[in-house]
């Protein structure tokens, strides 16, 4: 391919970059209060888990509206004890989306069920409940059910934006389903006016370093449900029948091993992160909006679409009542619009120094998911296609709107570049 001159001017081709130093994706926005608890955490000679994991789990529930929050030290480690904690195990099937991160499948697949994808809607990249109610049909017509009864439903809020769960719990009453919610992208986000944590049985939600809310690594489990909270806490410690805090904290107490559980427990020194990340989580939601706006502003009349996000006016004094987390900030390309692949543009974007991203190249296309199961890429559309042709932008509270301003040089001058 002949390089232009206009594409001689992109630092990949050996011109000035849109940036000295390069803009990493996701950094987290740490101040001197969360530095602050780490040292006193520090300092207490109590760094596992104990009196802060208990402080933020108490008020990361309340944040969010749900009675229980079960600290652990990922959102991946939430998800797969919460489908332990329904039950769900070797026979089963869990239905699910192709358009996300390895963990949300995989965990399936470690309970030694399988995982069922269904494929996403085009204007939210949710998943689509349409389609999910047309696999739970076809499956119920069948005498065999390849991959076990399906279970329950493990939906993902992409990028931060609620599904659609007004419908997904309707379909799952009417077959008998569960539902787990992953809302690693989602701390903060709200749905008619509820937030995401308060909806229905079990959400899972990521701290780890990029996320909204980081303890660096991390994740919390909400629920209302007292059986399903004593479970997890159970499961979540080696299946002891009581903590460390309660085991070795102000007197001795008789512990037995109740089952067979794990090591999942967040320790204290990351819930000090989360103790303050979490007071803050407002402000960055309105740093966040304010960037987004900037860079919805000036991507105008350029040849890509981005995800549906509700409006942010306010009526009567009142916020609207849903509302984008913003995790992600995500371009979808309109491909036959340039001379490469999106691949080549997030390369591109790189030697701007510009911390581009892709979330994500669809499941069902990774070499496991393939081989196994026998998926093909058009099996998913909609979910194939945004895999091919999505990329994500830097967004955080801890950027200056002068790195905003970069970002979106960057962008312009690098889709300029190779636009048709």
């Amino acid at each position: 391919m002949t390089t232009t001159t206009t594409e001689r001017i992109l630092a990949i081709n050996g011109g000035e970059p849109a940036r000295d130093k390069f803009l990493v994706f996701g950094a987290p926005c740490l101040g001197e209060e969360e530095i602050a608890e780490v040292v006193a955490t520090l300092r207490s000679g109590w760094i596992g888990t104990g009196p802060r994991a208990k402080q933020f789990e108490q008020e990361f529930a309340a944040y969010v509206g749900a009675r229980y929050g079960i600290s652990l030290n990922s959102c991946t480690a939430g998800l797969f004890l919460s489908l332990k904690a329904l039950g769900i195990g070797p026979g089963d099937a869990v239905i699910t989306t192709p358009l996300t991160f390895g963990a949300t499948a995989n965990v399936i697949e470690h309970v030694g069920a399988r995982p069922v994808f269904v494929d996403v809607d085009p204007k939210t990249l949710n998943i689509d409940p349409n389609q999910i109610e047309a696999e739970l049909k076809r499956r119920n017509s069948m005498s065999l059910t390849p991959g076990g009864r399906i279970k329950a439903i493990l939906p993902v809020h992409f990028g931060g934006l609620a599904c659609d769960m007004d419908a997904l719990y309707q379909i799952a009453e009417r077959y008998g389903v569960q539902i787990v919610e992953d809302a690693a992208h989602a701390v903060g986000t709200r749905y008619r006016d509820k937030m995401v944590g308060s909806l229905g049985t079990l959400t899972c939600f990521s701290f780890y370093a990029n996320k909204n809310l980081t303890t660096a690594e991390g994740g919390m489990v909400t629920t209302d449900d007292p059986l399903l909270e004593e479970r997890l806490r159970v499961y979540h410690l080696h299946g002891l029948s009581r903590d460390a805090w309660q085991r070795f904290g102000s007197r001795r107490i008789a512990t037995e091993v109740l089952v067979p559980g794990h090591k999942f427990n967040m320790p204290d020194l990351a819930a000090a992160l989360g103790i303050h990340q979490l007071r803050r989580q407002e402000q960055f939601l309105e740093i966040r909006e304010r960037y987004a706006q900037m860079y919805d502003a000036a991507f105008v009349g350029l040849p890509l679409r981005m995800q549906y996000r509700p409006p942010l006016s306010v009526i009567d004094g009142m916020p609207p009542p849903d509302r984008h987390a913003l995790h992600l900030y995500v371009l979808l390309l309109q491909q036959e619009a340039f001379r490469v692949t999106r691949d080549e543009i997030v390369d591109a974007l790189l030697a701007e120094n510009i911390g581009a991203s892709v979330h994500y190249r669809a499941l069902h296309t990774h070499r496991w998911y393939r081989e196994i199961y026998g998926y093909r890429p058009n099996d998913f559309p909609v979910a194939y296609q945004a895999g091919e042709h999505i990329l994500s932008l830097p967004l955080t509270p801890g950027m200056s709107e002068a790195d905003v301003d970069d970002v979106i040089i960057a962008v312009r001058k690098v889709l300029g570049a190779y636009q048709v």
